[in-house]
């Protein structure tokens, strides 16, 4: 690729404890970010969009609802091979180059998902296409992020405010989805999702500052598997990453059966929307409160309580009580990730810069898989068991891996300290 040329800003605008404004307002404050963030809402916008159309478009074209479902599905499954195989592209070139040829892939595939001539199997395989480049784009995003706002709690109410917009989107964004294709074509609504990457890829390229590559030689492949092998051999890092993921892991139960479980008591369709809704709401409002209200302090506090018992609402499930308890304890399950944005700074801060990229990639990778993983699995237990008591399993299994996980992360921490300490 031909070397990027400067873009207008001269010198990178750098974070400062003391920005003006407070809780998320000093990350707004930081011109790079409004940029990063103002893409991200566009091109989550696309994905949300072409989720939708395509599921519509190939039930359309098959009549088969396996197909349609797989066209969704798709968009878990090929996380875990770019997450792994890719993850070097995010150390290896410079960072604004990798944000802005992911977001013209993904506008590129989506445009040959509005051509009327490609097929159903071009759909699918366009689709995991973007699946595949989505991680390598989410770990160089979140790596940038430590350089536009420092590693510090900067990063940590940036990060904060990418996923709030992500848990927004779970909330709205599936159903202006459905009202827009009420209006427009299936092809149609992907060229607005086409409209939106390109609309990304063009704020990342003028509003975010060019940065070199970190470190990187020899094959690709081998690269993002050494970096890989690097990020799971060591302990402090793989303990904050299994306690990243593993919560997740068991917390999308209640949505995956959502609907199962209102069958099961008997209840409208209706309430499933509001079973759904209860825990990204949860989220939303704990991320908000913990980043607007406490200190970095704080939040690393209720860290380990909260990855610890946050699944323990979950066991009121096979008590059966009225469904406004339910819905009670999935908005405080939903609450209690509020642990990540203390478990963030922990996990910046143990990772080499040189690292980080990978690390961060293999982190975004190994969370939809696992999350993807997760929810199969639920699925499958109920199909022997009752809905309640497979959620209230959840809960109690789910639990106990994660007290184990926090006993682990507790043993680790003077090994962060130390690996920081030589960094210095």
């Amino acid at each position: 690729m031909p070397e990027e040329t400067q873009t207008a800003q001269a010198a990178p605008e750098l974070p400062r404890d003391d920005a003006r404004g407070s809780g998320y307002g000093r990350a707004f404050a930081v011109t790079e970010f409004r940029f990063v963030f103002a893409a991200h809402a566009l091109s989550l916008l696309g994905v949300v969009v072409s989720e939708i159309a395509l599921t519509v478009l190939v039930y359309e074209l098959t009549g088969s609802p396996l197909l349609s479902a797989l066209a969704f599905a798709l968009g878990f499954l090929p996380y875990l091979v770019g997450g792994t195989l890719l993850s070097g592209v995010a150390d290896r070139y410079p960072a604004r180059r990798v944000l802005v040829v992911c977001d013209l892939v993904c506008a590129g595939c989506a445009a040959l998902m509005a051509l009327p001539a490609t097929p159903v199997v071009a759909l699918l395989a366009l689709r995991c296409a973007i699946a595949a480049v989505s991680p390598v784009f989410s770990g160089t995003r979140m790596a940038t992020l430590a350089e536009i706002l420092g590693d510090g709690d900067l990063f940590v109410l940036g990060r904060s405010l990418l996923r709030i917009v992500a848990q927004s989107a779970v909330l709205v964004g599936f159903g202006l989805g459905g009202v827009l294709l009420a209006f427009v074509a299936p092809r149609g609504a992907l060229v607005i999702t086409f409209a939106t990457f390109l609309a990304s890829a063009l704020l990342l390229r003028v509003g975010t500052r060019r940065r070199p590559a970190r470190t990187g030689a020899g094959p690709l492949m081998r690269y993002s598997l050494a970096g890989t092998r690097q990020v799971l051999a060591d302990r402090r890092i793989r303990a904050l990453l299994l306690l990243l993921w593993v919560p997740p892991m068991f917390v999308v139960a209640p949505e995956a059966l959502a609907a199962a479980y209102a069958d099961e008591i008997g209840v409208g369709t209706a309430w499933i929307g509001l079973l759904m809704c209860a825990m990204p709401v949860g989220t939303i409002a704990g991320e908000l409160y913990a980043g607007a209200a406490l200190s970095p302090a704080a939040r690393s506090r209720i860290v380990l309580p909260l990855a610890g018992c946050g699944l323990l609402p979950l066991v009121a499930y096979p008590f059966r009580p009225d469904l406004g308890w339910i819905l009670l304890a999935l908005l405080v399950a939903g609450a209690a990730g509020a642990y990540t944005l203390g478990l963030d700074r922990w996990f910046v801060d143990a990772v080499p810069e040189e690292l980080r990229g990978r690390a961060m990639t293999v982190h975004t990778a190994g969370l939809m898989t696992i999350q993807g993983v997760g929810m199969a699995l639920a699925g499958a237990a109920a199909e022997f068991w009752p809905v309640s008591t497979v959620v209230g399993g959840v809960g109690v299994l789910g639990t106990v891996c994660c007290l184990l996980l926090v006993a682990e992360v507790r043993r680790t921490q003077g090994a962060g300290a130390y690996r920081k300490a030589r960094r210095g």
